[in-house]
């Protein structure tokens, strides 16, 4: 259910569209709280022919979901608020609706494509399972695990058709640049820079000591298959979705994706406090500051020293 302030907002951002852009339409999905003023979205208008601008308000969830909507094809710039939760994919808080949209439609707005992957399920006989044909796409990370079984995934990796090695494992993740702050940071993976392409392994929790993080060029194509002596099948979650299952001598075959998610930068729109407070970063200027960085330090809190305010005060005590 939607808070009040969630509601309050999104009536906002309407109002400021309908008033400022008046030839601009705007499609919701389909639920009980539709806005006034909003148009009933249909899967039909999945397309960047039919979809100028994808705009998110909430958290880095959202922006997963958006992306899952156009899982057919290429996805429309997209523009995401924040509404108090912070996040890798949040670069606008919902108080500054007016300068982005001011910035996107005045063309000064710029992208970061973030790669996705696309990921194909085989059965036993090397026969595709997705009953679409389609490839299902994923922004953050596909997982193989273990779920409620006691025993230990045996997943044959596969790189390029060459045999890497046997993972016996609580699991195993691919992700990508996006999602190496996500689910395979926790895991132990290491973090990229989501304007690089590539594709990201880590291991869950390994029986090996040796098994550690790979990262393999956006050119490379991953298969992950059950091991006949795994003693029981691998659940399958695509950015934290349940998807599969996936038996022993099955397989997913995992590359990146044609179709990135464009997403529009906080620093294509400065204000004047932005200024003031990068005249303290050398090399820094209007806009030229890395989103990235800027996120590792604050939400991260990247290479923070031990000796901090909270650790400091407890020490008194």
């Amino acid at each position: 259910m939607r808070t009040q302030p969630v509601i309050l907002a999104i009536d906002a951002f309407l109002e400021h569209v309908q008033s400022t852009y008046p030839g601009v339409r705007v499609f919701h999905e389909d639920r009980e709280d539709i806005p006034h003023g909003a148009e009933i979205w249909r899967p039909g208008l999945c397309s960047p022919e039919k979809i100028d601008l994808v705009v998110t308000l909430g958290g880095d969830g959202t922006i997963l979901h958006a992306s899952s909507l156009f899982s057919a094809g290429a996805v429309p710039p997209v523009l995401s608020f924040s509404m108090g939760t912070l996040g890798f994919l949040l670069p606008f808080h919902i108080d500054d609706f007016d300068k982005a949209l001011e910035s996107v439609f005045s063309g000064k707005a710029t992208i970061l494509n973030r790669m996705r992957l696309a990921c194909t399920f085989y059965d036993q006989n090397l026969a595709k399972k997705n009953k679409d044909g389609d490839d299902w796409q994923v922004m953050n990370e596909i997982a193989l695990h273990r779920g409620s079984s006691p025993h230990l995934n045996t997943i044959d990796i596969f790189v390029d058709g060459q045999h890497l090695t046997e993972a016996v494992s609580d699991g195993l993740i691919v992700s990508t640049p996006t999602g190496s702050t996500a689910y395979s940071l926790s895991a132990g993976g290491p973090i990229v820079h989501p304007s690089l392409s590539a594709l990201v392994l880590t291991p869950i929790c390994p029986r090996s000591l040796s098994f550690r993080p790979l990262v393999f060029p956006s050119s490379s194509i991953v298969t992950l298959r059950i091991g006949d002596r795994s003693r029981a099948p691998a659940g399958i979650s695509m950015d934290g979705r349940s998807s599969h299952v996936l038996k022993p001598g099955e397989s997913v075959v995992v590359q990146a994706s044609p179709f990135p998610v464009p997403c529009i930068n906080r620093s294509s729109i400065i204000s004047s406090t932005d200024v003031e407070n990068m005249r303290h970063s050398e090399g820094a200027g209007p806009g030229k500051e890395d989103d990235w960085v800027r996120d590792i330090n604050n939400l991260l809190q990247y290479n923070a020293t031990f000796r901090s305010k909270a650790l400091l005060r407890h020490s008194r005590t």
